[in-house]
């Protein structure tokens, strides 16, 4: 299993330097790279873009939690993505977190309870508003927000982990793109070993209910913009996340890109040259600027 998530790393990496090749950072763009939020210097880094015209004034941040079946993926591979962000008025924190099979999860979640520490720890020298941070995460990186959303906003659930989401806080929204969300016992050895290599704990019908989002949805979790496309692999699982924000009465909207003329994949959103990239992060960012 190690070898064949070696090997899906290298087969990512590639399709992502190919996606990103020859793009540069924006010259109305400020970024601030490689800020340690964490001991660990490879992986407990982050960078902070911020558009230049803003000056040094506040503005609501949005933090990015990367995709990349919790095995793959830094802020190198979304840095990009987060600065198309930043250039629609939010200062963007882009973080690289803890990855399986050499951290099993949930220490990707952990890491994600760090970073919005960090950020609230850290406004005044970034210029960050405290009252507005919001949030985007996709594919994995959806099912990582999600999980952390539950954390703030459902105290049964975060008795689940030894470690806990900053106090008294909580994104003002949410973004969850083309997001992994529902999870149960494995129905074949192959799915088993997968989880084995990725989950802590064992897998138990205890240890996958603490990493199956919907079910920890509650009233209090933020809105939510959820996000799938006509050619995701994972397009259906939005309903099932989509369901749970229904039975909590949490505002969301659901938003499927793509038609048979245009057809989308998975996360398309990152793609900067791809022009329903645009549409849909500038819709996600129109939606956050509601709650500003």
């Amino acid at each position: 299993m190690m070898d064949e998530l070696l090997r899906a790393r290298s087969e990512m990496k590639a399709s992502d330097d190919k996606r990103d090749a020859g793009l540069a950072t924006p010259e109305d763009v400020a970024r601030f790279d490689d800020i340690p939020y964490g001991p660990d210097p490879v992986f407990q880094v982050l960078d902070v873009y911020r558009p230049k015209d803003a000056g040094d004034r506040p503005l609501p941040v949005i933090v990015n939690v990367h995709g990349g079946g919790w095995v793959y993926g830094t802020k190198e591979t979304y840095q990009f993505y987060c600065m198309d962000l930043a250039r629609r008025g939010f200062a963007v924190v882009n973080f690289t977190y803890r990855l399986a099979p050499e951290h099993l999860f949930p220490a990707s979640l952990q890491d994600t309870c760090s970073v919005f520490q960090w950020v609230l720890d850290s406004a005044e020298r970034y210029g960050f508003d405290r009252e507005r941070i919001f949030a985007v995460g996709d594919s994995a990186g959806g099912h990582i927000l999600s999980l952390f959303c539950a954390m703030c906003t459902n105290p049964d659930y975060a008795k689940t982990w030894d470690f806990s989401a900053p106090a008294g806080f909580a994104p003002r929204a949410v973004a969850l793109n083309c997001g992994s969300y529902h999870h149960e016992l494995p129905r074949s050895a192959t799915d088993r070993d997968l989880m084995l290599a990725v989950l802590s704990g064992g897998v138990t019908e205890k240890t996958v209910a603490a990493v199956d989002a919907p079910r920890h949805v509650t009233g209090g979790f933020p809105p939510a913009f959820l996000m799938t496309c006509n050619e995701d692999f994972l397009r259906f699982d939005a309903l099932n996340m989509a369901r749970s924000l229904v039975e909590a009465a949490v505002p969301f909207e659901l938003h499927v890109y793509g038609d048979a003329k245009t057809p989308l994949g998975h996360v398309f959103h990152a793609d900067m040259r791809n022009p329903q990239a645009a549409v849909c992060n500038g819709e996600e960012c129109a939606f956050f600027k509601k709650f500003c």
